[in-house]
């Protein structure tokens, strides 16, 4: 029995443990922080049943994946490609609204984030075009010019509703290049592209978003009220403006974090900055020791405090050491996906297991940046701690293929001749 659970459950074990630690941590704190789902529907259990149930089929998933050889994952990639260009366009063009943006799309009432797939897919490209063109110096010039053309248009039709999941996916993609040797002059010149770029779009954002700013507070209001789940989302009031509707929140949002000065309790707007107030009032609550599972008190005022927020509430409940523990989990988890890659004989699987974890690990940072106030509200949820449907299971996917690499990648040869001498000698003693 032993050795049939042993064989179902194969790969790095270390990976195993920090997946079921963070699963844990997850049930635990979503079941804590949906309180404002089970007033709205009426339903004590019923959000924390479908959120358990949507980690055991990660899990399932993450099992299936696992079994796959990690070089199967490169026959994927032509049909992944199109799913992730065809499903990009549809959320754009008949998507379903949420907060004022179109990021899902529903079929037979199962909705699902195409930027998810997209991600993994585009990590998956730039692992084999920087593998296929490694040399002794490095990745071929090509190479570079290659990862672009597929990143550029993803990013693009990502960004126009998402934007900071787009910024996540160049930030990942630039280290995969980082780390997969493309030439430093190359990665200079993309950095001030870049860095053009970043400043000409923050121009039109000002610009731009000035316009119909007014309307936009009015429109956050709506987003609010519906994630506190107290009413629908006025689809009339986040209409209007093509293209460029999401200026005006992107403009607000870097307002207020760049503001950077302390206004006074009494002066604090606890309707415009609702998030930003009560995820504050979270960690400071905490007290350092926190006030133990399921004590939260600001979860019944945090929008998203299930997802976007959910590291506040891990604060106010689990206190500093809590928030420590979580944080120490994915660093483990990037720890052991470098030592995983350093011990592949082939480029493909170390680049492959290494965008996955960054991946991974980014996003966490990303998200718990914005909860503690470093960072600009931008609606990252928390890899494998957040409430999700789409970005549960494909997380729990992402954490397969690296299980996959681990287990069935080959190791290069220098590891290979000291496992066997080591085996031969224990079998002389």
């Amino acid at each position: 029995m032993e050795k049939k659970i042993g064989n179902l459950f194969k790969g790095d074990k270390v990976v195993w443990m920090v997946f079921f630690f963070l699963c844990m941590i997850s049930i635990v704190e979503v079941f804590s922080a949906s309180s404002n789902l089970t007033y709205k529907s009426q339903n004590y259990m019923g959000p924390i049943i479908y959120h358990m149930a949507m980690i055991l089929l990660g899990v399932v998933v993450a099992v299936f994946t696992l079994n796959i050889p990690c070089r199967y994952f490169k026959l994927l990639t032509p049909f992944l490609l199109i799913v992730t260009f065809v499903t990009l366009f549809w959320v754009l063009i008949g998507g379903e609204s949420i907060n004022g943006a179109n990021r899902v799309i529903s079929i037979f009432h199962f909705t699902f984030q195409p930027s998810e797939i997209a991600k993994g897919t585009m990590v998956l490209v730039t692992a084999q075009i920087l593998s296929a063109t490694q040399r002794e110096n490095g990745a071929d010039r090509n190479a570079f010019r290659y990862i672009l053309v597929v990143l550029l248009p993803i990013a693009f039709l990502i960004g126009i509703e998402n934007l900071s999941t787009a910024a996540l996916l160049c930030a990942v993609i630039f280290l995969m290049m980082f780390i997969g040797r493309i030439p430093m002059s190359q990665l200079g010149r993309l950095m001030g592209a870049a860095a053009i770029a970043v400043a000409l779009f923050l121009t039109a954002v000002m610009t731009l978003g000035s316009i119909d700013g007014d309307r936009t507070e009015e429109n956050h209001m709506t987003e609010v009220v519906n994630a506190a789940g107290e009413e629908e989302v006025d689809k009339d009031a986040i209409k209007g403006g093509g293209m460029f509707h999401r200026f005006a929140t992107w403009r607000n949002r870097i307002m207020k974090h760049l503001e950077g000065k302390e206004v006074p309790p009494e002066e604090f707007d606890l309707d415009k900055d609702m998030q930003v107030a009560h995820a504050n009032i979270a960690i400071v609550s905490s007290n350092i020791i926190g006030k133990g599972p399921g004590n939260s008190v600001e979860r019944d005022y945090l929008p998203q405090a299930f997802s976007d927020f959910i590291y506040a509430i891990i604060i106010e409940e689990m206190g500093i050491v809590g928030a420590a523990v979580v944080v120490f989990l994915y660093v483990v988890l990037l720890y052991r996906a470098a030592r995983i890659a350093s011990r592949c004989e082939n480029n493909f699987p170390a680049f492959f297991v290494m965008g996955l974890a960054l991946l991974l690990v980014i996003q966490a940072v990303f998200n718990m940046m914005v909860a503690v106030g470093l960072a600009p509200v931008t609606g990252q949820p928390l890899p494998l701690i957040s409430k999700g449907g789409t970005s549960t299971i494909i997380n729990c996917a992402y954490i397969g293929a690296i299980l996959s690499v681990s287990r069935s990648a080959k190791l290069r040869s220098d590891i290979r001749e000291a496992r066997q001498t080591s085996v031969t000698d224990n079998d002389n003693d």
